[in-house]
């Protein structure tokens, strides 16, 4: 079962190592972050400490790993760190880095899951936004064979299957049917290639911090003496063996499907650049980084399409953020001005609110009760109400304050609000509130329609003062 809150972590952490491409000595620090942050990177080496946003259309290289570059500064090899983040449903972080690659630690990802899980999650006060798959996804490169799906699923699993056309690898297939399968399944699963890959990568200035420590050498052919006198050079290493069939220098698997238990998690890394936590069943053959990259690419397209921009979410089977008792709490208001049930998302500069409309309204007795339609001043009410949430949620004590209108501006009623109409009703801040005055946008839909908008200000006031 998929959290359903935004989570983040309760404090920062760092981790300390070597870029498996470039060899650069690399700190990498989690830092926790608001809801809605997202995963970002930060180059606290370059002037100005830009930030790279963990973003599918941010990525501008594949080559043995995934690279992003934002305002020219870029991150390499970022899927294993992003793989843990999204194993343990971390939906807001700040990556800062001082180097331009992520550590690749033991070549997995469960160094950085272990430090994650000591820094602690955080639930927030914010609704997962997740993309449901309504009809199958497909991408396919037919140069090399590779196929991936996303098919509608209310969960997320994954199921990988390689074949190298290797005779000592063979195929191979991996799957998680829960996320939290990943930790004890996948994390520890490490990076690998082939034996006949490695001058290659190493004369294309790649694995400058490989080491038989941190990924998995598979060796399918036969090996000649000074052939391995070589790799020992550049592994800087005094000698290298074949002592396990398969294997180089007698690594011990820590699953027999290892390989593919990497794929698996290269791929959960890589479809986090979409952007959103996916419902959804992701089967994979043959996947590698540019083609999972190329489908986070069509999942954020899809994402793109199913949205309409500006409308709140509501999904009335998940618990909200506040149900009645909350908000009563919260507000000094009772029946009969007590005008919303509910609030599905709260941070410090948005706030989104539920008002359902019943034919037994008593504002219907007498507002054209031969043909109910509910007033537009009683809709900036209640707009003006889940507005008192946000600002309220901006203090320690909200019991112990009011909330006035001070004003109205620029309200529009586009369509009329009947019985049985659900108000979805979004109000966001135009600006940080200064002496208790606060200033926000609000918008009403009806499903996807919106029925009116408007800017509203207000003062919040101690109640001794």
């Amino acid at each position: 079962m998929l959290n359903i809150k935004q989570q983040t972590i309760q404090k920062s952490v760092a981790l300390s190592g070597v870029g498996l491409h470039s060899g650069v000595q690399t700190n990498i620090t989690f830092v926790p972050a608001k809801p809605n942050h997202g995963i970002k990177f930060q180059r606290i080496d370059l002037p100005g400490s830009p930030i790279i946003e963990a973003d599918c259309d941010n990525v501008v290289d594949v080559s043995r790993g995934t690279t992003i570059e934002q305002s020219g500064a870029r991150v390499s090899t970022i899927e294993h760190t992003l793989a843990a983040c999204t194993g343990l449903e971390i939906d807001n972080v700040l990556i800062q880095l001082d180097g331009p690659e992520c550590p690749i630690m033991d070549g997995s990802s469960i160094e950085f899951v272990d430090v994650l899980k000591a820094a602690g999650t955080e639930e927030q006060n914010a609704l997962r936004d997740f993309f449901e798959v309504q009809e199958p996804l497909f991408y396919r490169e037919a140069a090399r064979n590779v196929e991936i799906a996303a098919l509608p699923l209310d969960d997320y699993r994954v199921t990988v299957m390689i074949d190298y056309n290797s005779p000592v690898l063979g195929s191979q297939h991996a799957s998680i049917t829960d996320i939290r399968q990943f930790e004890k399944e996948i994390a520890s699963c490490r990076t690998f290639c082939f034996l006949h890959e490695l001058e290659m990568l190493y004369k294309n200035n790649l694995i400058r911090g490989g080491d038989l420590n941190n990924a998995i050498v598979i060796v399918d052919r036969v090996v000649q003496e000074n052939e391995l006198e070589n790799i020992a050079k550049m592994l800087g290493k005094p000698k290298v063996a074949v002592k396990q069939e398969g294997i180089l220098n007698n690594i011990e698997l820590r699953y027999k499907n290892e390989p593919a238990r990497h794929k698996l998690l290269d791929i959960v890394g890589d479809l986090t650049l979409a952007g959103r936590p996916l419902k959804a069943q992701i089967l994979a053959a043959r996947p590698g980084h540019a083609a999972n990259v190329a489908f986070a690419k069509k999942l954020k397209k899809a994402m793109q399409e199913s949205d309409k921009k500006g409308r709140p979410k509501y999904n009335p089977s998940l618990p909200p953020v506040m149900d009645i008792n909350k908000v009563a709490a919260t507000l000094p208001h009772r029946y009969p001005f007590l005008l919303i049930d509910k609030i599905i998302y709260l941070d410090n500069e948005s706030v989104s609110g539920v008002k359902n409309v019943t034919a037994n309204e008593y504002f219907f007795q007498g507002h054209f009760p031969g043909n109910p339609v509910m007033p537009g001043v009683l809709q900036i009410e209640a707009m003006a109400q889940i507005g008192g949430i946000l600002v309220l949620n901006t203090v320690p004590d909200p019991e112990n304050y009011w909330t006035y209108f001070l004003g109205i501006e620029n309200f529009r009623f586009r369509k009329m609000v009947l019985p049985g109409d659900t108000l979805v009703i979004q109000c966001d801040l135009l600006a940080p509130i200064k002496r208790g005055i606060a200033k926000m946008t609000g918008r009403a839909y009806v499903g996807n329609t919106l029925v009116c908008e408007g800017t509203m200000t207000a003062s919040i006031v101690r109640k001794d003062a």
